[in-house]
């Protein structure tokens, strides 16, 4: 192909990544957006291929990764897409660490000047830094997501002092590399060493209440990644896709942050987590008592209420019970009950996962609210069932001193019934107790999501 014919091509492959962003903004659309997304990495991949001359090697990589990559999501359960995706954001950095390596190696090869001039070395530096900590980072999110390590903060004394001494000696090494005429192998091991280090140190102390933002952040730190390594290659496919993947990150970073009261700089410096002072509230003290029913009680409450609203949470993701959900929901509205489900922007593990449940089960999206869409119907509402959900339905976000103080939450205590299906009286992610779980309008039913929901469709026939 020509020059203007490459040019012209990855134009038009970003004009699909566009479109795929702007689809993948709604549900109703999110289809269409991933097909746009499909075609314009297909087109850019292709065009990629035209212009080398090792052609067999890289359609070999292709395949292998494409049958590793398609064994693996079909294996994959809903509940674990989001440790699935904080390990694909870790190959994305790594993947930018080796080219990075590669380039430093052999400049020749990547149709760069022998030495390296500055310019190089600095997007050099950018990308495989970015690149290392993303690995890294995105290694103890999966770890965390997974169950592999514990969700509990790990923090230690004057570890934001250690993280910043760190990131000091990270940049000096890489100032050493950029401005040594030579090409300094030593200065560049220990910029990448020490970037590793970082990425594992600002992911640990971070909760898995806050891995929705830690997924949404990583995905940006990914995106940016690959666009620094795309400078240094002068290839504009890279740079646009890196560009659009870390800037749409942030975005949706910064939309998480509100979601959880967090500082923004806080976030991208992995600065958040368990803050200093911070008390944790709840699961020690008097002995609390609850009341529970069956699945037969939660169905007469909702079969004679006007107004139901359903909040999913990660319980009813382990379940695997949006399907059965989307069942109860017909039974009642055959019964003349308006039904609405409420979604909390971090419900779940990653950013998105409960409208990605609810889609799955072919939920209406006229049904389906955002928080601040449905956070002021729940003072008017008969009946709430909250599926799972815990931290994010929890109002010891409205009291100073808890560990989640500020965070906005769905309102549901305000409701006149509430109906809350757990398993036990476990505390959630953040480790924190829920007063509303012992409150005089919440019965507790227990069990498996899915078995109790089914039991409640037998209810209500």
């Amino acid at each position: 192909m020509s020059a203007n014919a490459v040019a012209l091509s990855y134009l038009v492959a970003s004009v699909f990544f566009i479109l795929a962003l702007r689809g993948l903004s709604s549900p109703v659309s999110a289809r269409r957006g991933n097909v746009f997304g499909m075609v314009g990495m297909g087109l850019a991949v292709l065009t990629t291929l035209t212009q080398t001359p090792n052609v067999g090697l890289i359609v070999g990589g292709i395949v292998l990764g494409g049958v590793i990559g398609s064994v693996i999501a079909r294996r994959v359960q809903m509940t674990a897409m989001p440790e699935l995706v904080a390990f694909m954001h870790s190959l994305v950095g790594l993947a930018a660490v080796f080219i990075a390596i590669s380039a430093v190696n052999d400049p020749a090869a990547f149709h760069l000047h022998v030495p390296l001039p500055t310019g190089n070395k600095l997007e050099l530096f950018l990308g495989s830094f970015i690149g290392a900590m993303t690995w890294s980072g995105s290694v103890i999110a999966f770890l965390k997501l997974s169950g592999r390590m514990s969700g509990a903060p790990i923090t230690f004394p004057g570890q934001h002092l250690v993280n910043l001494l760190i990131a000091l000696a990270m940049f000096g090494f890489g100032l050493w590399f950029f401005l040594d005429p030579a090409t300094n192998w030593l200065a560049f091991t220990l910029m990448i060493g020490t970037a590793f280090v970082l990425g594992f140190l600002i992911i640990v102390p971070i909760g898995g209440a806050d891995m929705p933002v830690v997924i949404s952040m990583l995905n940006s730190y990914s995106g940016w990644a690959a666009a620094g390594i795309g400078f240094s290659l002068a290839h504009p496919m890279l740079i646009i896709a890196g560009s659009l993947v870390g800037s749409s990150g942030a975005i949706l970073s910064y939309i998480m942050c509100k979601a959880m009261n967090r500082p923004f700089l806080s976030v991208i410096l992995g600065g958040f987590g368990a803050e200093s002072g911070a008390v944790v509230t709840g699961g020690g003290g008097a002995q609390k008592t609850h009341r529970s029913g069956s699945s037969d009680d939660a169905a007469f409450m909702m079969s004679n209420a006007e107004t139901v609203i359903i909040v999913p949470g990660y319980g009813l993701a382990v379940a695997r019970a949006q399907h059965a959900v989307k069942e109860m929901a017909h039974k009642l509205t055959e019964k003349g009950v308006k039904v609405k489900y409420a979604i909390h922007p971090v419900a779940g593990r990653m950013p998105g996962h409960m409208n990605v449940l609810l889609a799955e089960a072919e939920v209406p999206y006229d049904q389906v609210f955002e928080m601040e869409d449905i956070n002021s119907e729940f003072g008017n509402t008969d009946v709430v069932l909250v599926l799972g959900a815990n931290d994010v339905v929890n109002p010891l976000a409205h009291e100073k001193g808890s560990a989640i103080y500020g965070m906005p939450i769905l309102d549901v205590s305000k409701a006149k019934t509430v109906l809350v299906n757990k398993r036990s009286m476990a505390s959630g992610y953040a480790g924190l107790d829920n007063p509303l779980f012992y409150m005089d309008k919440t019965m507790m039913v227990f069990g498996d999501a899915k078995k109790v929901i089914e039991d409640i469709v037998k209810a209500l026939e």
